[in-house]
């Protein structure tokens, strides 16, 4: 099983009555009014350096991700985090996993092509590239795309980079939303005929049947936690056997918050705050600008509107003893973190764990302190979970020999 560190760059100090005088992390949030330019620069170092932390820690990867216009995370092009983690990790047996770029909001997406080409190249063949359809706020509201067309632009686009990333000759591009007559990629990525592609997803509806179908890597971000993704899980295996590919855990990555400290009572005294600003503060979104008319295909709209436990659920009625008893976040010390997490991982067939171990305005360092927690005391249980059945197809080949857990170095 591979542990990676996925991290969203979120604002760390908004206001303490932000709740009252926004209905949105997404979109609503005026810059000029919550937000320091100078802070935010704080903020994009803290979050490079927590991630080269954890890749010198000894986790397999580094996840980037991209959002636009909100304070709940705003990497705007991931892209550019992505080239310094690959040059400054080069050496280290460590994946670049940009979660991603968003290829609906990019005309033409043969740009993402190049971006992905080049820090692969930069990485010495160490990129995995994931492609998210993109939120509603980031691809409607924020990038103008129609709502009906994004899944459409999605698809197409996907199709299109794969093909300019292999192809041996010039080629021409005639779509219905991307016309291009010559295409001839500079540079090309390492990995051939494409790096691994990962495509995230938050259910389990046309989004996972289209990744499945092209036997790509399925990302199910829920936020929630393992505890209530147990449906969703049986959900995606059912559709997994059904379209008659095998039972590789490695084809489902999964993302967990964890907060780790030497016993379970200082566990939750120490991230309490962090978790309500993160759920309170960061993810809380009205469903107006969660299910935009158009932007879902109808299967998805129907699950949304009859079986959607989410929907009742009133973030910013909840505290932190509500986060850690539902399992949004796995708290607690080293070994009641990890036999959540090995219980968790096994019960939904994860092979690649996404810890989201910077959460809300959790300060540098105690993510630090979290990682080296996560990377000595938990990290080395959780490795071998399905190595000894399953290859994982679905990760750079230069790094798929096994690797014993990096020690941890001292810490600067």
């Amino acid at each position: 099983m591979k542990a990676c560190m996925f991290h969203l760059m979120p604002y760390r100090d908004l206001p303490a009555d932000f709740e009252q005088r926004y209905q949105s992390a997404f979109i609503d949030p005026l810059w000029f009014d919550v937000a320091d330019a100078e802070k935010v620069g704080e903020y994009y170092n803290a979050t490079l350096d927590e991630l080269l932390y954890a890749a010198k820690a000894g986790l397999h990867g580094v996840c980037t991700n991209q959002h636009h216009q909100n304070v709940y995370g705003f990497m705007a092009n991931p892209s550019l985090m992505g080239s310094v983690l690959a040059r400054q990790t080069n050496g280290q047996n460590v994946a670049i996993i940009q979660l991603g770029s968003t290829l609906p909001s990019t005309t033409p997406p043969t740009r993402i092509a190049e971006e992905y080409a080049m820090l692969d190249c930069i990485s010495g063949g160490r990129l995995v590239a994931g492609f998210p359809t993109g939120l509603p706020t980031d691809a409607t509201i924020s990038n103008a795309v129609i709502p009906v067309e994004q899944r459409e632009r999605f698809r197409e686009a996907l199709a299109l980079v794969k093909k300019a990333w292999s192809a041996k000759e010039l080629f021409a591009w005639n779509g219905k939303h991307y016309q291009l007559g010559m295409v001839n990629l500079w540079p090309r990525p390492i990995q051939q005929p494409h790096p691994p592609i990962w495509i995230p997803g938050s259910g389990i509806s046309s989004t996972a049947e289209y990744v499945v179908g092209l036997d790509h890597c399925f990302c199910h971000l829920s936020y929630y936690g393992a505890k209530n993704a147990e449906q969703v899980a049986d959900r995606y295996w059912e559709l997994v056997a059904r379209k008659g590919r095998d039972d590789n855990p490695y084809r489902y990555s999964f993302l967990q918050l964890i907060g780790i400290a030497e016993t379970d009572a200082e566990a939750e005294d120490l991230y309490a705050a962090h978790a309500e600003y993160f759920f309170r503060k960061l993810l809380y979104a009205p469903s107006y600008y969660q299910q935009i008319p158009g932007c879902l295909e109808y299967p998805a709209l129907v699950q949304a509107l009859t079986n959607n436990p989410r929907a009742g659920i009133n973030l910013r009625e909840l505290k932190a003893k509500d986060f850690f008893e539902r399992g949004f976040v796995i708290v607690g010390s080293p070994k009641t973190v990890r036999e959540q997490l090995m219980d968790g991982m096994k019960r939904l067939r994860v092979g690649h764990l996404l810890a989201l171990l910077h959460f809300g305005s959790m300060p540098t360092e105690l993510c630090k302190a979290n990682i080296d927690l996560f990377a000595r005391e938990v990290l080395p249980h959780l490795e071998g979970l399905w190595d000894d059945k399953y290859e994982d197809r679905w990760w750079p080949e230069r790094l798929r020999t096994k690797r014993p857990v990096a020690a941890m170095a001292v810490a600067s």
